[in-house]
């Protein structure tokens, strides 16, 4: 049995790392999870130019992706609804509307070039076997920006979950410039569909951040909805409204939706109900105002980590150093490949050692005279002669060497020489590169991209008990003892909202707090009913007469030194502070019989 628990364990454990590393959760160095990288780098391979059917590019990915179609095709919608990466054609669905993209065959796609500039370099990136051995795929994207702060992503592992509020390309990509700096800077998020944000409890990504819908009021009969809080479509808000309306919270005449490329949801208004009157019952009770928040839960180094947004900006300031470094030294590589290749040609041909392999018989005699004829050249190349080198001068055409252009040849290389200095100083000076590198990622962003859409203001939420309306009519029957809402005999003892609590106050001095009552049993010597609110019992002060024995008096009684007992009257004024629900407490002292 042991033995049965413990293979269980391991394979729920081998399940549960393979769904939180290769499945649900981003690696911070791309920000993609697996299956979106396995699609940037499908359409890399793919690219040409042109526009792809979404269904080829599915089917391609395929190869590297073990979950089926649907699940590529599913996130390459979302994606291409980021507006950052890919280029669209076709329906791909509407997020303010709800409405779903067309089907794979009937829509197209390619990469933007800034996807290219950003993503792509095939000689730095580290590649591993696929599911099936057939082919190599990228273990991580050389990413040269926090993509994964710009388009946001959320995903649920096993035991873990993650959740990155997307944030305004500019802003990020001015946040990662400061970080290079060594200056300090502040990221919010900004939501595609725009609101009213307050992020005061941000906390780097750690905290909440509250989103309104902005509501046009201008007509005081007519509330016009123009933006919606993010997570929120045309339909769940008209759905929340109706619900509301339904159930006499919100008061509406009528909603309509005109929604196109733009939110248009416009409310008319009863008679009687103006605009300004409504507006905090539509926060209070429908999806006008939600709460977005953030798990900021990464893949770093193979391990899941908690990491704030400052600190996975900083992570891509350093990692877009270390990848610049890398493709510098990568064009120094091959423009030292060009500059040894031209040196090499400008001597075969300008010392004609071409001339000694021509009575040569024998492949090896022919490779001995290039290699003797290089010798006294040695300390002109840039590094020693080679057979792939020999090979390379062996296949130069008769034609070209007749028409050889020395000067042409020499000021190449001395083309080739600056561009290798260019790269060296740019090592040299890597911090200023990168922000020059930024720079023309910025230039690059569409016009949509760089503009913010969200409204960071500060404002105190709303919730259901500020607009409940004290509208529900609690009676007492003395004759029977019971309290509530529901009561059809007895008169009216106080108005209340179903988020109320109330306070009972007996005769005997005894009293408890409980919620508002459809019909409750309080006894028939009811002194007091009234709100429970702090605000309110601090109104009420209560004045209570009582009489009492005397300690001393009651001993000289027991003693036989007073013949009949005596009383003492008291007048008490009180008030009630906090309560806890359906506990009694006494409101005469203790020791009263």
């Amino acid at each position: 049995m042991s033995y049965a628990i413990q293979l269980y364990k391991d394979y729920y454990l081998e399940y549960a790392s393979y769904v939180i590393k290769e499945r649900a959760i981003p690696d911070v160095a791309d920000g993609f999870k697996p299956v979106q990288r396995r699609i940037m780098h499908t359409l890399m391979e793919m690219d040409d130019g042109k526009f792809h059917k979404v269904a080829n590019v599915v089917g391609a990915a395929m190869r590297y992706h073990p979950h089926g179609d649907s699940s590529i095709y599913g996130a390459l919608v979302t994606l291409a609804n980021y507006d950052l990466l890919i280029e669209k054609q076709g329906n791909y669905g509407n997020f303010l509307t709800g409405d779903d993209a067309a089907a794979a065959r009937y829509i197209e796609c390619r990469l933007l070039p800034i996807a290219k500039k950003i993503l792509y370099n095939p000689e730095i990136t580290e590649y591993q076997d696929s599911y099936d051995g057939r082919n190599q795929e990228p273990v991580v994207l050389p990413a040269k920006v926090p993509v994964l702060l710009i388009q946001g992503t959320e995903g649920i592992g096993v035991g873990m979950s993650t959740r990155f509020l997307p944030h305004n390309a500019l802003e990020v990509l001015e946040a990662q410039k400061k970080a290079l700096r060594k200056e300090s800077f502040q990221l919010l998020p900004d939501f595609p569909g725009g609101g009213i944000m307050d992020a005061s409890e941000y906390k780097d990504g750690f905290g909440p951040v509250s989103v309104r819908a902005k509501l046009d009021i201008s007509d005081p009969k007519r509330i016009v909805i123009t933006e919606l809080p993010f997570g929120v479509n045309c339909d769940s808000m008209i759905k929340s409204i109706d619900d509301a309306a339904h159930k006499g919270s919100v008061k509406i005449a009528g909603i309509n939706d005109y929604t196109s490329d733009k939110v248009n949801i416009e409310i008319t208004l009863p008679k009687g109900v103006y605009a300004q009157d409504v507006v905090n019952s539509l926060y209070a009770y429908t999806l006008c105002q939600t709460r977005a928040i953030p798990m900021p839960l990464v893949i770093r180094e193979k391990q899941p980590v908690q990491m704030t947004v400052t600190q996975i900006v900083e992570y891509h300031a350093q990692h877009l150093i270390d990848v610049l470094t890398q493709e510098l030294n990568l064009e120094i590589g091959h423009l030292e490949d060009r500059l040894h290749a031209r040196t090499l040609e400008r001597i075969f041909v300008e010392e004609r050692i071409y001339k000694r392999i021509e009575q040569k018989r024998s492949q090896e005699a022919v490779k001995d005279a290039v290699v003797s004829g290089f010798a006294p050249f040695a300390s002109e190349l840039f590094r020693p002669l080679v057979d792939d080198d020999v090979e390379r001068l062996l296949k130069i055409p008769i034609r070209r060497i007749s028409l050889f252009d020395i000067e042409k040849n020499r000021a190449e290389i001395d083309d080739i020489n600056a561009s290798i200095d260019k790269c060296r100083y740019n090592i040299a000076h890597i911090v200023d590169y990168a922000l020059g590198y930024l720079n023309e990622v910025e230039a690059m962003l569409a016009p949509d991209s760089r503009k913010r859409k969200t409204t960071i203001t500060s404002f105190s939420e709303v919730g259901v008990k500020d607009v409940a309306q004290r509208d529900q009519a609690i009676k007492y029957d003395p004759e029977t003892g019971y309290l509530g809402t529901e009561l059809k005999v007895g008169s009216t003892v106080l108005l209340a909202s179903i988020f109320d609590k109330i306070v009972v106050v007996q005769k005997d001095g005894t009293f408890f707090s409980q919620p508002v009552p459809t019909k409750a049993y309080v006894g028939k010597d009811l002194a007091y009913c009234g709100l429970a609110d702090k605000d309110e019992l601090g109104k009420v002060i209560f004045t209570i007469i009582f009489t009492d024995s005397d300690a001393k008096i009651k001993s000289d009684l027991k003693s036989g030194k007073i013949a009949k007992p005596l009383k003492r009257t008291y007048i008490k004024r009180t008030t009630i502070g906090g309560l806890i629900a359906n506990k009694i407490y006494q409101l005469l002292p203790s020791k009263n019989p």
